[in-house]
């Protein structure tokens, strides 16, 4: 039995809206989780990002692992009252960050061993390892078993290894995980873009057992067409009864796309690295408030928004916090953007429920590509 219940409350076609249970509150699906990768979602405060209508972020288990430690996060009473979220948290397990990041990686069967990007200091990254830093150090709600992670484009072999030494993973990372009422643990799908490897991982996780299942190997190179491909076949493989997470996905478009195809669950770090570089995302597509055109544009970037970045100041003033790279800018734009991703949940949620998707993805993407900015 799934340590969290997943109740199911509407379906139209492949897309689902529900309820993830947590002993820490109800997780809305589908859902977008802000990424906090070392402990905040960057330039906001834990207030500002429930005040976007989060009902979960993202830990990284690699930045805090090697800053402050988890060790030191475990002294200090957990993930949750380190940094003052008191909602679910979930935590990823290192595997992309010790690829993507780490200044020398090398992967046995038995672990990844890695030199740190700050100090260059040697780590071991083993499953067990990872689930001992997420689950009983940080103490996140959702865990994440350690994988491999491979940049696209691969040769097959490398992807199916990669793949098949996850399964194994998987194992090993269930087997430290046990029984716990409290949190939960998912599994992640590999296989690249290639639909039978996509089926043989599937299959290996779910003779394994997980309490939800994420689709991995996405947003690494394939570009869109190449991950809705995937979509097309990759959530209807997993269990149906269960969560399905597409990870570290991504755009607006991305996110109404997979969740036609069946996805519950987002992160991803583009609302807040956008905010931070001067760029909004709206309605009407991506806006870059750099541009001249809107020095004097007296209008907010959503007036009918509940959350005070988007909906009390100008873009003119934005245009002018950006331009001499007042640090209130970022603050602003991240957490505008955090909240327009959290009302494109909640309309999906809507649409799901009410039998209209399908209409919503082609008045979606019809704006969103009219009103672009190329400059954006």
């Amino acid at each position: 039995m799934a340590a969290f219940p997943f109740a199911i409350r509407a379906t139209d076609g492949q897309a689902r809206t529900g309820v993830l249970s947590t002993p820490r509150g109800e997780i809305r699906t589908p859902a977008f989780m802000p990424v906090g990768t070392a402990g905040t979602v960057k330039a906001l405060t834990v207030d500002q990002v429930a005040a976007t209508g989060a009902d979960i972020i993202l830990g990284n288990t690699y930045h805090l692992m090697l800053r402050p430690t988890a060790e030191r996060v475990a002294r200090l009473g957990g993930l949750h009252r380190f940094m003052r979220w008191e909602r679910p948290i979930l935590t990823d397990s290192g595997g992309f960050q010790v690829m993507s990041l780490s200044k020398i990686s090398k992967v046995t069967e038995e672990a990844v061993t890695f030199q740190s990007h700050l100090d260059g200091s040697r780590h071991v990254l083993s499953p067990e390892r990872s689930i001992e830093i997420q689950a009983d150090l940080l103490g996140s709600d959702i865990v994440m078993q350690l994988d491999q992670l491979v940049g696209l484009p691969a040769p097959e072999a490398e992807v199916a290894a990669a793949m098949r030494l996850s399964a194994r993973w998987g194992t090993r990372s269930k087997a430290a995980f046990g029984e716990r009422e409290r949190q939960a643990l998912f599994g992640i799908q590999q296989g690249g873009t290639m639909e039978h490897l996509r089926r043989e991982s599937a299959e290996r996780l779910i003779e394994t057992g997980f309490d939800g299942y994420a689709i991995g190997g996405l947003a690494v190179g394939e570009g869109h067409e190449g991950m809705v491909e995937v979509l097309e076949y990759a959530p209807a493989m997993l269990p149906a009864d269960r969560p399905r997470y597409l990870m570290g996905v991504g755009k607006p478009i991305d996110l109404v796309e997979a969740v036609a195809r069946g996805v519950d669950m987002f992160d991803c770090v583009l609302p807040t690295r956008s905010g931070r570089h001067g760029q909004a995302w709206t309605w009407d597509g991506p806006i870059n408030l750099k541009n001249a055109r809107f020095a004097e544009d007296d209008a907010p970037l959503d007036p009918a928004s509940d959350v005070p970045a988007s909906r009390d100041y100008s873009k003119a003033y934005l245009h002018h916090l950006v331009k001499a790279d007042e640090i209130l800018g970022q603050v602003l734009l991240s957490w505008h953007n955090i909240a327009f991703f959290q009302a494109l949940m909640a309309a999906m949620r809507a649409a799901i429920a009410e039998g209209r998707l399908d209409q919503f993805r082609r008045d979606f993407r019809a704006r969103a590509s009219s009103g672009s900015e190329t400059s954006a």
